[in-house]
């Protein structure tokens, strides 16, 4: 896996799964996948071995809606 600069994830972005907020972006030979936090949770195993990068910003969830309730 490779560290490479790539634009930030937006609000238009949407997870390739359920069309959720994409927080999470695969980059594969083929080409990219977004993903929710959710999604790129449940998958991860599935694409670690066969990422070429993966942009996590998945650290930006609770900086914008904050921690959750108890």
């Amino acid at each position: 896996m490779t560290t490479t600069t790539r634009s930030p994830l937006t609000a238009a972005d949407r997870c390739d799964r359920c069309g959720a907020q994409a927080y999470v972006r695969v980059v594969l030979g083929s080409g990219d996948l977004l993903f929710c936090a959710h999604h790129a949770r449940r998958h991860a195993s599935a694409f670690a071995g066969v990422a070429v990068d993966i942009q996590d910003e998945t650290d930006r969830i609770l900086e914008e809606h904050g921690a959750p309730a108890r």
